[in-house]
This record gives structure tokens, C-alpha cells and sequence, in this order.
């Protein structure tokens, strides 16, 4: 089945940071995207691919708006839905108050699905078409987000949380339970459709070596999957690391010795990180989940992206719900530059929607899959409004470059400027537009 989508159409080919502007993204004012059964067949000037078609096929023109790649959301946790905007802690007191009393509800499959559906929902809303999410303890709770996910041909990743030490009994589980139950599940879902595991330590306080070593195991046996977890986001946190492996150089050390570093690691947040442990980010293709708005939420700090950026290290975007505050990318974008302008650094705006799309794939190692809009990629994308409300029509038009809409977009932008968002080529958010085929 031949789709086709016309309208201003912008995707990057590869990092700002490591390429000139120019030769990092593809903008086209008038372009065409052109689908076949769900991938990414053709990119393109509309004037040059328009005669190439046969004149029945129809076209979906969408004005006023930016047709671009999905966003990709690098940290968040489902089971946490309920509990954005908790009130008044920081990290280690907010997870005893909050989080944990949360989670346990989560040995119920129907309340899994039931949240399931809300969580994805909310993502698919805000743009969001790919996401490397936490479950709880319970395998329950990744049977139910994977259910619902497979129901929506989502790519999705998701993992059960490993934890045996310093957490109540009720989300306790065993290193050796631990490591069978995250087997059934790879065994089930990694690369099922469009699905795929990561196995997910919650963090070193709450997992014994033992533990950290069968995960590991599970890592070495099952190289495709991934690794999730947490990473110096708070100091009070990494104090505690300190005391708990007191043989380990740092915290990264702790993951590092049971062999978790790698091409498919993920590390959320990571606000206090040393040179060191940036460059053994850098040197094992281990990625770095920036969560601004949780990092602000709870006080945790302000994540040093110049610095992850001079030692190679992959970097991408999470919402981090709950201590996020939002499901929006583009509010995430307006937190990310916040930080980086108290530590008195420029975030522009081209790095940060590559952050937000290219970024994560590449995070992911699932550039050429997902994040742009390559030839064979699959067709996850979205349209931005740029007619939304009053005030950012208003401000559109002084525009005057395409780096200015992506500023606007990313300081006023929330959920309410994704236009439509699509999944493998089919629209599942959005109202009909002008010469869609209905």
C-alpha cells in the first residue's frame, strides 16, 4: 500500500554536534513522503516526486505545519502515570513516599493494561512513537505494557525492575528470580513485532551484586536486549553507592564491574558525573538519558550535556514521568535549554530536536529503524502545528528561518501542536486534513 504526505518536512541525518549544521539535517519546504506498507520509501522535493506518480494516488497536504520524525522518549516509567506531581521530596525520601506504594499496585494485570492504555495514549498525544519505559517488579506489569503496545504495533521497549535490597518486602524479588523472570519475558516478547526487552536494575542502592552480576549474565546471554537503569542523579543517592560498594571506584564503576556498560545501555540522567566516567560512557557506547523536567522536579540538578558531548558519549531525551512532569517532548525541550542556560551553556534548537528523534534512535541503536526518515526506515512520524493556538500563530509570523520556528516550537510548543501522529504510515492521533483520503 502506497502512502503519500506532502508539506514542510524536516528530518537529521546525523548530530549537530559532530557535523556542520548543514550537512546534519534535511529540510524541505515543500516535500513529499512517500510510504510503502508502514517503511519509508522515497524522500523528496514534492515538484521533482509528484510527476513520478500515478494521478490516482491520493496525496495528504498538510499547511501550516512540520511534518517530521516521531519523538523518542529514552527514560520514563508507566506504573508512575498516577503519581506525576507528587509533592515536596527529592529523590531517595520521594520513592519511599510516593513511588513504591505506587508500584505495588502493579502485581494486578488488569491494572497494568488499564494504565497501559492511559500511558500510551498520552505518549501517542504528545508525539511520542518509540520509548524505553520501566515496569515494576512484578512480570505482570511488563505482560500487561507489552500487550497493550503489540495492540497499537508500537516499537516499544520495556522491562521488569530487578530489586532485592534496601526496598519494601512487597517489591522485593531475588537475584535468581529476578534473572528467571526477565528470561521468561525475553524469551516471549524481545523482538516480538515490534517490542524488544531491557533488562532494568532499578538502581545499585537497591540491588545487591549478586544481583547486578545475574543481570549481567542475562545482558551476556542475550546480547540484543537492553540494559536501563539509573545513574548519579542525586548526591544524597550517590553517597549512599558510596557506602553500599565501598570497593568500587564510583557509581558507573558499580554497573561497570558487572559487566552492564555497552551499545544497548541506557543510563538515565547522570547529573554528577565525573571526566572518568564520561569517558567509559564514551568508550563503551553507553548512552545518557537527559530528564531535565525530572531533574528540576526534584531538585536533583542540571545535567552537564558539553560535558557528556566532549567525551563521545550518546545522549538522548526522557520525560522521566513521574518525577517528569510532562509526557511533551517539545516541553521537555523547553527544560533541557532552561538547564543548559543556568549552567551557562547554549542548547540550539537543532540540537535539540535531533536530540529528541536521531538522538534517541541513535541511543537505542536503532538508527536506520526509527528517528528519521531514511530509506526502509519505518514510518513513525508526526506534524506540528504551527497554527496550535493564538500565540504561537501570532509569533510564527515574524519568523523569518527555520532555526527560529524550532526555538518557538520548543519554548511554547506542548501537547496541544502535535497536529497528527502516525504510526507505520497510519494515523492514530489527529483530526482529518485537507485532501486526506477518508
Amino acid at each position: 500500500m502506497l502512502k503519500v504526505f506532502r508539506g514542510e518536512l524536516l528530518h537529521f541525518l546525523a548530530d549537530p554536534a559532530k557535523v556542520s549544521l548543514q550537512d546534519s539535517y534535511q529540510y524541505l519546504e515543500d516535500g513529499l513522503l512517500i510510504i510503502r506498507d508502514g517503511i519509508v520509501e522515497q524522500v523528496g522535493d514534492a515538484v521533482d516526486l509528484l510527476p513520478t506518480l500515478d494521478k490516482d494516488i491520493a496525496v495528504t497536504h498538510y499547511e501550516n505545519g512540520l511534518i517530521m520524525p516521531g519523538f523518542i522518549d529514552t527514560h520514563v516509567h508507566y506504573p508512575q502515570t498516577e503519581m506525576i506531581a507528587s509533592y515536596g521530596e527529592q529523590l531517595l525520601e520521594w520513592l519511599e513516599n510516593y513511588t513504591f506504594p505506587f508500584e505495588r499496585q502493579f502485581s494486578d494485570l488488569e491494572h497494568g493494561k488499564n494504565v497501559a492504555e492511559f500511558f500510551l495514549t498520552q505518549l501517542l498525544a504528545a508525539g511520542t512513537t518509540t520509548a524505553l519505559v520501566f515496569g515494576t517488579v512484578h512480570k505482570e506489569s511488563v505482560e500487561a505494557f507489552f500487550t497493550i503496545a503489540q495492540q497499537k504495533k508500537l516499537r516499544m521497549i520495556c522491562g521488569k525492575v530487578l530489586m532485592d535490597q534496601n526496598c519494601p518486602d512487597y517489591l522485593s524479588d531475588t537475584a535468581q528470580s529476578g534473572y528467571d523472570d526477565s528470561k521468561a519475558l525475553i524469551e516471549k516478547w524481545h523482538n516480538t513485532d515490534r517490542l524488544q526487552y531491557a533488562i532494568t536494575p532499578r538502581f545499585a542502592p537497591t540491588c545487591s551484586t549478586e544481583q547486578l552480576n545475574k543481570a549481567g549474565q542475562l545482558l551476556s546471554e542475550n546480547p540484543s536486549v537492553y540494559l536501563h537503569t539509573h545513574l548519579s542523579e542525586n548526591e544524597a543517592e550517590i553517597a549512599w553507592v558510596k557506602e553500599l560498594f565501598p570497593d568500587s571506584e564510583g557509581y558507573l564503576d558499580v554497573y561497570d564491574k558487572s559487566k552492564l556498560l555497552g551499545r544497548r545501555s541506557i543510563f538515565a540522567h547522570g547529573v554528577h558525573l565525573h571526566d572518568s566516567e564520561c569517558q567509559r560512557l564514551g568508550e563503551t557506547n553507553s548512552a545518557v538519558a537527559f530528564c531535565p523536567s525530572s531533574n528540576l522536579f526534584l531538585g536533583s540538578g542540571l545535567f552537564n550535556l558539553q560535558q557528556a558531548q566532549k567525551f563521545n558519549v550518546n545522549v538522548s531525551y526522557g520525560t522521566d514521568i513521574g518525577a517528569g512532569t510532562t509526557f511533551s517532548m517539545l516541553s521537555t525541550l523547553n527544560e533541557a535549554y532552561k538547564t543548559q542556560q543556568l549552567r551557562s551553556a547554549k542548547l540550539d534548537p537543532f540540537q535539540s530536536f535531533y536530540l529528541a528523534t536521531l538522538g534517541g534512535a541513535v541511543a537505542l541503536d536503532l538508527e536506520g529503524t526509527i528517528g528519521n526518515f531514511t530509506k526502509g526506515a519505518e514510518a513513525d512520524f508526526i506534524v506540528l502545528d504551527y497554527h496550535a493556538t493564538p500565540l504561537i500563530a501570532r509569533r510564527m509570523q515574524h519568523c523569518t528561518t527555520l532555526s527560529e520556528k524550532l526555538f518557538i516550537l520548543s519554548m511554547i510548543g506542548d501537547e496541544r501542536h502535535i497536529k497528527s501522529t502516525y504510526i507505520m504510515g497510519e494515523k492514530v492521533m489527529g483530526e482529518k486534513v485537507m485532501g486526506e483520503k477518508v
